[in-house]
């Protein structure tokens, strides 16, 4: 075959988009054009390889710079796969068609045809077409699958941190891994205990929390804005958002409504850039108990008569931030809420000798715990692995086609919640049986000293004593209600069994009366046996 002494530019792209799904990956487009260039003795200059879609114009900075080329005269044709290859708006079309038609392109030659500039300019026009056509049915199809996958529940991206996409059944589920850590920084966020950058350290430094890995990202230790975006995102309350719109999901959420509204509060009143002229131990914390909104606390400059000076008072107060509700609350002084606080630490304040004994009877004990949580342990692993295979045979049944797919994804469905709950509590129980005893004796140390620590603090340690106290702050009148901690209770009701007994703690001290701390250890219900090991789980290290 003659040589036809013309220069081709060779153009070979390819979209990782939806409508390039099942064509010809680049290279082989390239290797193809230069196999049929070889054959026909074409003069290839240059290759020009893109991977962009071409859905819209001015998108494809390597095909503009091959139109500019040929416009410069550099080249006299184009070598393609096929014409879709070029064009898939109208705008590049027609400029195709106008360059092949006032003969700046001699020839556009693809693998199975070619074009000239005297051939009929309807040819390029239909088929260039068509290709725009392909794009505009692609986009309608797609845009109605995704609205019927939307209102039936599933979600149409990538699945957030914390979740994972199950390609197969085509469902977002709880990322084993990640699920729990995510859950835990939200419940950090709602506390309003802790700091983003405190939050961000132990995630990443102490607990090694790394995002899930994917071919060409994922891997990386969890931003600040990465926080963020989990804390701003819908999704974790259970609700999918597209086109700013909100659909209702099927997924597992972590946040009820109530709780994500809270931390947009949150997060909101963070983002303002004020200055801060006053530092209160308590805002933040505690809820009116007629109307629910927090308790806000306020600097007041007032004049003394007897003293002929001005004097500033902090009171307490509810925010009243609920639109057609009256509040009664009324205004309390800081002196009356602390005062309140002194007293329920006293109420659970623990003897330093009671705290030695008792710390004495758990280090004693600590073995016979430990093997006994490693008994629970084992029982809650082969549950695990027994869910597992359930999964695994409710699998064969569904390819042996034994059950239906709504019946197979309903089961299975039930069959991961149990086992993400499940493996949640076994790293509860091999964290506490690994540091129980230390929790505990940070327990008691605060039971000993939180009262004294709280009366000569700052307003910072005020604020994470009283927030180790409980949950549930509750200021009614001039009165404050609190959720006392489950440990502190436990630790009050321990000391008091103690001291029923006849024996007394100084006398327990001793060493010769070693036997009689165990006699006494087990004929005290709360302390010994089965409750002790109860209680000891119940216990929470304070904040």
């Amino acid at each position: 075959m003659e040589q036809d002494n013309l220069r081709y530019f060779l153009y070979a792209r390819k979209s990782s988009e939806s409508e390039d799904r099942q064509a010809q990956s680049v290279k082989d487009q390239v290797f193809k054009m230069q196999e049929m260039a070889l054959a026909r003795r074409l003069n290839v200059i240059k290759i020009f390889q893109e991977s962009k879609s071409a859905k819209q114009p001015n998108n494809r900075p390597v095909f503009q710079d091959m139109i500019n080329r040929l416009e410069k005269g550099e080249a006299d044709g184009i070598l393609c796969w096929q014409i879709n290859r070029l064009t898939r708006n109208p705008m590049d079309g027609g400029t195709l068609q106008w360059l092949l038609q006032s003969e700046v392109i001699k020839i556009i030659q693809t693998y199975d045809r070619v074009y000239r500039p005297e051939d009929n300019a309807l040819i390029f026009s239909v088929e260039s077409g068509s290709a725009n056509q392909f794009i505009i049915d692609l986009k309608k199809n797609t845009k109605r699958g995704m609205e019927r996958k939307l209102a039936n529940g599933g979600s149409v991206r990538v699945a957030p941190i914390g979740y994972i996409n199950n390609k197969e059944e085509k469902t977002i589920l709880p990322d084993p891994e990640r699920f729990d850590i995510v859950k835990k920084i939200c419940h950090w966020i709602l506390s309003e205990n802790y700091r983003v950058t405190d939050i961000l350290d132990t995630v990443n430094n102490k607990w090694g929390f790394r995002t899930l890995k994917y071919k060409r990202r994922g891997g990386s230790k969890l931003s600040e804005s990465m926080l963020y975006r989990i804390l701003h995102n819908p999704f974790y309350a259970g609700w999918n958002l597209h086109n700013g719109k909100l659909y209702k999901g099927s997924h597992i959420p972590i946040l009820t409504q109530d709780e994500f509204g809270r931390i947009q509060e949150i997060i909101g009143r963070k983002n303002k850039h004020r200055q801060r002229t006053h530092n209160f131990a308590f805002t933040g914390m505690i809820r009116c108990g007629y109307c629910g909104c927090l308790v806000t606390a306020e600097e007041i400059n007032k004049y003394c008569k007897r003293d002929n000076l001005n004097r500033k008072y902090v009171y307490y107060h509810c925010t009243k931030g609920k639109v057609g509700i009256k509040c009664e609350g009324i205004y309390v002084k800081v002196e009356e809420v602390e005062k309140q606080i002194v007293d329920l630490l006293t109420t659970y304040k623990m003897s330093p000798k009671f705290k030695d004994y008792a710390l004495e009877v758990i280090k004693s004990n600590h073995d016979k715990e430990v093997e006994q949580k490693n008994r629970i342990y084992t029982i809650a692993e082969s549950n695990y692995y027994a869910l597992q295979k359930q999964v695994d045979n409710l699998t064969s049944m569904r390819i042996k086609e034994m059950i239906n797919d709504e019946e197979f994804l309903e089961r299975k469905q039930e069959l991961q919640n149990n086992m993400t709950k499940l493996k949640t509590e076994l790293e509860q129980i091999h964290e506490r049986s690994i540091n129980w005893p230390e929790i505990i004796e940070r327990a008691c140390n605060f039971a000993v000293h939180a009262r004294e620590k709280f009366i000569n603090g700052n307003e910072e340690i005020k604020r994470m004593i009283f927030s180790a106290l409980g949950n549930n702050f509750v200021l009614k009148k001039d009165k404050l209600e609190i959720e006392v901690a489950e440990w502190m209770k436990v630790i009050s009701e321990v000391e008091k069994e103690v001291e029923k007994t006849p024996v007394t703690i100084e006398k327990l001290n001793f060493p010769y009366n070693k036997g009689k701390n165990e006699d006494i250890c087990r004929d005290t219900p709360v302390w010994g046996g089965q409750r002790e090991l109860n209680s000891c789980c119940r216990f929470h290290k304070p904040k």
